[in-house]
């Protein structure tokens, strides 16, 4: 689950980064802020749906 957040965060990241017409190292940043946030979200969801169960 943290490594679909994780990779869906970079592929957002990466297309808002071209979408606001940045280079290939804003891209490359935007990737993995986006990556990193989205993952993190992932492994506090998974931490919360584990403890649930």
């Amino acid at each position: 689950m943290v490594w679909f957040g994780l990779v869906i965060g970079a592929l957002w990241g990466a297309y808002l980064a071209s979408k606001r017409g940045g280079r290939k190292m804003d891209m490359l940043q935007y990737a993995a802020g986006f990556g990193i946030a989205f993952a993190l979200i992932a492994l506090i969801a998974n931490i919360i749906i584990l403890r649930m169960m």
